[in-house]
């Protein structure tokens, strides 16, 4: 495995703007990286907890009065926030509907910053700039009620699309890095939305799918498997990696275009076997990086445990954490880079 392919970072990262993240990365990791996300600064620093303002503030969308507000809730219990749904106005037709997601606006404010960062030097010059951009389950499950959520995914898919097209239309397909965010997917599978549809494993395969398929196929594209850190700890703790590699080989056959990464997170108490035996069931593609979210806040002998115990199911994988950091204490940033830097210096 070369050097920069190593490690592979989620997407935020505490800190103030773009700029410092990429001055703080590539000073520390950037020899281990092929991509560099922008951090997810400011109002993306809740992942798209931005995109229910814009729903709230969208004229084709109201608060849904017939359904009670939604318990978002970890996997100990405990209540992250209730959330009033919304839905489309009575009268309005979806097909018409536009939403503005912002994320094209964000890149490729991000874009001009790194490329001068790149050119200064203060970014190796082999750096490829990553956006990750999540499904329209993301922003569906938690914020649009149950009668206009399938109505509500298509027309954020077609949102998504045309952000994706202004973003491959502006940065050159050799400096990109496209990654998809895939969390209440995750959730689905393991039960957590308990109104999931009959068919959700079909919906969710075919949804997948054609995100990938509208990367270009000379733009690097992977998928970010997800259990959600609203306040820094799942939402849910796996039993094994199974649903995981069941995802990631519906995701290989739904997916015409290549795969170039895959990333699925690992719990920090998983030093075990069980956790990882079901990984030899992955049907990896030629070409195919593997990304193990192993990596942990101060945890330079766990991480070393938990590579040992992957290496026992899956011989070549690169290394990360289980999710972004930007729920994280910002205090956790040194330590968590130099994890990093320690784990990918000995891989």
């Amino acid at each position: 495995m070369e050097p920069r392919d190593r490690l592979h970072l989620i997407g935020s990262i505490p800190l103030d703007d773009s700029e410092q993240v990429f001055r703080r990365l590539g000073q520390s990791l950037g020899p281990f990286l092929r991509g560099m996300p922008d951090g997810e600064t400011g109002e993306r620093s809740r992942w798209v907890y931005f995109q229910r303002q814009m729903l709230l503030d969208h004229p084709a969308m109201e608060i849904d009065p017939t359904v009670l507000p939604y318990k978002f809730v970890q996997w100990d219990g405990k209540v992250v926030r209730e959330i009033e749904q919304v839905r489309f106005k009575p009268g309005i037709d979806p097909a018409s509907v536009t939403f503005e997601t912002g994320y094209d606006k964000a890149a490729l404010a991000s874009w001009q910053v790194f490329k001068r960062l790149r050119s200064a030097g203060a970014i190796p010059a082999s750096m490829k700039f990553q956006v990750s951009l999540p499904t329209p389950q993301a922003s569906g499950y938690l914020y649009v009620s149950l009668p206009a959520r399938e109505t509500y995914f298509g027309v954020y898919e077609r949102a998504l699309k045309a952000a994706l097209a202004n973003i491959v239309a502006a940065i050159p397909a050799s400096d990109l890095v496209i990654q998809w965010d895939v969390c209440q997917e995750v959730l689905a599978f393991e039960g957590y939305f308990k109104d999931r549809p009959a068919h959700y494993k079909r919906q969710i395969f075919d949804m997948l799918g054609r995100l990938g398929d509208a990367v270009p196929p000379d733009v690097e594209m992977g998928y970010h498997l997800c259990y959600g850190s609203p306040r820094d700890e799942h939402l849910v703790q796996p039993r094994d990696a199974a649903i995981l590699v069941e995802m990631m080989n519906g995701i290989v056959a739904a997916t015409k275009r290549p795969i170039d990464f895959l990333h699925i997170p690992v719990p920090r108490a998983r030093t075990d076997d069980a956790f990882y035996s079901p990984l030899k069931d992955f049907r990896r593609p030629p070409g195919t990086r593997l990304y193990l979210g192993l990596l942990h806040h101060d945890d330079a002998s766990g991480d070393r445990r938990r590579i040992e115990v992957a290496r026992r199911h899956i011989s070549e994988f690169g290394l990360s954490a289980e999710c972004g950091w930007g729920r994280t204490e910002p205090g956790r940033l040194p330590a968590l880079l130099e994890g990093h830097r320690v784990a990918a210096e000995a891989l």
